[in-house]
């Protein structure tokens, strides 16, 4: 992997981590890294899904029903996290 290709996933990752944090309802108390890290996860997974739905991920333009399924997962993903560092900072 080249550093223009770590420079891509950072990017998408955090765009894709902050609309799957849009998404979520109410406030998440989670830091900005953990949604960068959340995007590229959900990036890579969502695209791995849309491929077993069968949704095209190879086209020439932007593809919005994977873009769609990578939101749906990142999303998932910030519920979870907010919910788990939620919980973790009430204990100390």
């Amino acid at each position: 992997m080249t550093v223009t290709g770590i420079i891509t996933a950072i990017i998408i990752g955090a765009i894709i981590g902050v609309l799957g944090r849009l998404v979520v309802p109410g406030r998440q108390s989670i830091p900005i890294w953990l949604t960068i890290v959340i995007g590229i996860i959900a990036a890579f997974v969502g695209t791995f899904i849309a491929r077993a739905l069968g949704i095209p991920t190879a086209t020439s333009g932007i593809d919005w029903l994977e873009l769609l399924v990578q939101v749906i997962v990142a999303a998932i993903g910030v519920y979870i996290a907010a919910a788990m560092y939620g919980r973790r900072s009430i204990r100390h």
